[in-house]
């Protein structure tokens, strides 16, 4: 099974249409008695709003309703505590001070960032592992007239990640350094990944192989 790893955290001048538009955003208006997951839930609808409308590729209607529904079945369809972990922990990196507006924003970008990787690495090892049910409901690729469109899906959940970052992230001095971390990430995962399809292949189970040393990485 995937599981995500610890995600600790030429630069060139950012695109006029790429540069951070954050206090435009009515979703991170400050409001009283708002809690940190209603905050990153609103987030969420910004950025799928911007995915579902990227001006790089023309989606007609029928796209836009598959990737609307897909992206709420995949990426909200868990507890959510790998993105909330990255705005808890950044308050405490600020050792006292309160997070500006815009630094919460930033912080719920790189969360989701986080809950989208990891939707994107269970979409495809549901279908590896022919699983039947995830987080209590269907596998995605086992939901009527989706099949193994979940595959494509899956793909488009990671490209999402790198839309998502480059409209947030690009000019700033950690760019780079961000998607090194989701690309030694995604590397280090899939090649446990293997690992596991290597080991449990349907009729050549090999429960020995489970080691300490193999797995030490």
């Amino acid at each position: 099974m995937y599981k995500i790893g610890t995600l600790a955290t030429h630069v060139s001048p950012a695109a006029p249409t790429l540069r951070l538009r954050t206090r435009t955003h009515p979703s991170m208006a400050a409001e009283e008695g708002v809690g940190t997951t209603a905050t990153f839930r609103r987030v969420y609808e910004t950025l799928k709003a911007e995915l579902l409308h990227d001006s790089a590729f023309d989606f007609n209607e029928d796209a836009v309703q598959w990737l609307d529904g897909m992206l709420d079945y995949n990426v909200l369809g868990g507890k959510l505590n790998r993105g909330l972990a990255v705005i808890e922990s950044y308050k405490l990196l600020k050792a006292g001070s309160e997070p500006s507006e815009d630094e919460v924003f930033l912080a719920c970008i790189l969360g989701w960032g986080i809950e989208w990787l990891q939707a994107y690495f269970l979409v495809l090892d549901d279908i590896m592992d022919n699983s039947q049910t995830r987080r209590g409901k269907p596998c995605w690729y086992r939901v009527p007239k989706v099949g193994l469109i979940a595959i494509n899906d899956g793909l488009i959940l990671r490209s999402q990640i790198s839309r998502i970052f480059k409209r947030y992230f690009y000019g700033k001095t950690y760019y780079v350094d961000l998607l090194d971390l989701f690309n030694e990430v995604e590397f280090k995962t899939t090649s446990g990944e293997l690992l596991d399809q290597i080991t449990t292949n349907e009729g050549k189970k090999d429960l020995s192989k489970y080691t300490a040393d193999k797995y030490a990485t």
